[in-house]
């Protein structure tokens, strides 16, 4: 592999992580400071789906860490273990944002119907990933072909890794608007929830540039072996 690719892909793996361990290191920070309000995440939830008369979505709780997420298909906001009884700044954050994916679907949000709509051709993607990108490399010179398809497969995740961007931030803001307008988090607790949502979606940035790298990586290694 070329080694300027090799760096930067390093370079962009360390900052994943480091973005990662922030994320959780905030998410630590903040769950240990309650809302004056005294609301759990799942009380912060059902009040967010009732204040936007979303009656279809139900608010169930989910096992491990930061498994937090809306099933569009099941119309469930679930929530982990440390959100779903949890009185914390931390709690009222995360399950706002997954709340704001549910206000997503029922106002047809654009990004969110387009990032759907991609999620059937990511499987397929995803799965034919990594058997493709070796073969390719491997017959480069004789199949070109092959690399072209692997480049298609690696820029489709790309792409949904992109389309998830938006999807995110607006979620994300429409959290952090109700949580102030309807004064569930005060002053400093709404600043706390900013900062985790903030390096929550910093997590999805870096896999979008991580993606975005891979896809250009690829094209290099095809152009090079056409000259």
């Amino acid at each position: 592999m070329d080694i300027g690719y090799l760096v930067v892909a390093g370079i962009l793996s360390m900052i994943g992580m480091f973005v990662s361990g922030r994320l959780k290191s905030k998410f630590n920070k903040y769950s240990k400071v309650s809302l004056q309000s005294g609301m759990s995440g799942k009380e912060v939830a059902e009040q967010m789906l009732a204040y936007y008369n979303i009656q279809d979505v139900r608010v169930v709780p989910a096992k491990g860490f930061l498994t937090d997420h809306y099933n569009p298909l099941t119309k469930t906001v679930a929530l982990s273990e440390p959100v779903y009884n949890a009185r914390t700044i931390s709690a009222a954050a995360v399950a706002a944002h997954e709340c704001g994916h549910a206000v997503q679907h029922d106002t047809a949000y654009g990004m969110l119907k387009m990032r759907s709509a991609l999620v059937p051709v990511v499987k397929v993607a995803a799965m034919a990933q990594q058997g493709l990108l070796m073969v390719a490399f491997l017959m480069l010179n004789q199949f070109p072909m092959l690399m072209l398809i692997t480049i298609a497969a690696f820029a489709v995740t790309a792409l949904f890794s992109f389309v998830t961007l938006p999807v995110e931030f607006d979620a994300s803001n429409r959290a952090l608007a109700w949580l102030e307008d309807t004064g569930v988090t005060k002053a400093k607790e709404h600043e706390g929830a900013k900062d985790a949502l903030w390096w929550a979606a910093m997590t999805y940035v870096a896999a979008a540039l991580s993606s975005l790298v891979m896809v250009l990586y690829l094209i290099l290694q095809y152009t090079s072996s056409r000259r």
